[in-house]
This record gives C-alpha cells, sequence and structure tokens, in this order.
C-alpha cells in the first residue's frame, strides 16, 4: 500500500556511516569480482563475436542515484539490429536473443562489466535495479512514488530481483517497486549479504532471468 509510505524509517539515507561502509564494500568486492571475472568475460566475448560477428559489448543508458544518467556496459545478448524497432522489454522466448546470449542471461555473465560501474560509483552491488530513461518516463507518469527507488544507488541485483520475476510491465514494475522501497526502509549490511547470497543461488539454478508470462 503506497499510502504506507509515510509511516517508513528511510534510516540508511540519514546515516552517512552506513552509507560510506556500503560504498566501501561496493568497491573492494566490486573489484575482486571483476579480477576474478575477466576470464569468463574474455571467453564469453569471443563466443559473442564468433556467433555473429558483431559487436562484444553493447551499451545502453540508465537511470541512476538521484535520477543522473549513466552508461552501462553488457556482453551483447541480443542481436545486432534487435532494437530497429524501438525500445521495449524483453518477452518470453524472445527472438532478438543470440543463442550464447541465452546462456548468458540465464548465468547472469552478460552483467558481468557492470561490475566497473559498481567500482566507479554509478551502481552499487545491491540495490534497486537502475531502468532506461524512456521506460523511465513512462512508469514516472504512471507509478506513484516510482522515482523514490533512486534514492539509493541502483544495483547489479537488489531485493525486488530474488523476490520478483524479470519484469516486463508496468504492473510488474509496480509490484517490484514495493520491493525495492522495502529495501530503502529495512537496510542493513546483513539484508545485503542474504540477498547477495539468494543472487549466487539464482545464477548457479539458472532462474531469475527470465520474463513472466503474459497473458
Amino acid at each position: 500500500n503506497f499510502g504506507d509510505l509515510l509511516e517508513l524509517d528511510f534510516f540508511i539515507l540519514n546515516n552517512k556511516i552506513l552509507m560510506r561502509i556500503k560504498r566501501l564494500g561496493d568497491i573492494f568486492i566490486g573489484a575482486f569480482l571483476l579480477i576474478l571475472s575477466i576470464p569468463l568475460m574474455l571467453i564469453f566475448g569471443i563466443l559473442v563475436y564468433l556467433e555473429d560477428r558483431g559487436p562484444i559489448l553493447y551499451s545502453q543508458k540508465r537511470t541512476g542515484y538521484l535520477g543522473d544518467e549513466f552508461i552501462i556496459w553488457k556482453l551483447r545478448s541480443m542481436k545486432v539490429d534487435a532494437e530497429k524497432e524501438g525500445i521495449r522489454w524483453s518477452t518470453q522466448n524472445d527472438l532478438r536473443i543470440t543463442n550464447i546470449g541465452s546462456f548468458m542471461r540465464k548465468m547472469r555473465i552478460d552483467e558481468l562489466p557492470q561490475l566497473w560501474s559498481v567500482i566507479n560509483g554509478d551502481m552499487s552491488l545491491i540495490g534497486p535495479r537502475p531502468e532506461r530513461p524512456e521506460i523511465d518516463n513512462l512508469l514516472v507518469a504512471k507509478i506513484p512514488f516510482y522515482n523514490m527507488r533512486y534514492l539509493l544507488r541502483p544495483g547489479l541485483s537488489g531485493w525486488a530481483q530474488i523476490n520478483y520475476p524479470y519484469g516486463a510491465s508496468t504492473e510488474d514494475s509496480a509490484n517490484k517497486l514495493s520491493f525495492d522501497l522495502y529495501y530503502i526502509a529495512n537496510y542493513s549490511i546483513w539484508l545485503d549479504l542474504i540477498i547477495f547470497l539468494r543472487t549466487l543461488r539464482l545464477i548457479f539454478n539458472a532462474k531469475g532471468s527470465k520474463p513472466k508470462m503474459t497473458t
């Protein structure tokens, strides 16, 4: 119930020490994971190129902390001309996704280059997932308090990502917002640890990367 928002205590937003600890964790853990994942990114980068001889990396503009826009980089999981008909959410059995891209998405390998965004401060390891500005403009107009999800740095994973299927509609985004606001209101280092461990479980089980079935 969005009417209950006024009763929430967004403690972390006023706690500079906790925010600093979270940021230091992002830098050191993010750097460790980036170094560890370089060989994996090189292998899959080659596979991306061999499948269709297209670019290995793909960049996207995303909405970040306090609404500032930034650029993320991903290993390309879609065909080169995937957005020739315009920007849209991914769907079940999306024909735009390449064969190697499908596997990378299941294992979240395509997201690994975003560790650099974590290190440079555009993102956090854990937080609300950043959306594309073009889609954000639609959601802000339809979902009350939607911009509150950017009171923290957006994350590679988050409470919404581990508790709700990959969103592909305005209704999904509204449901995921409730999880994002719960995370901000109840933030703790332990909650971040729980999300991190549950994200690893989703990756190893190859779950959570497919959009919901729509009816």
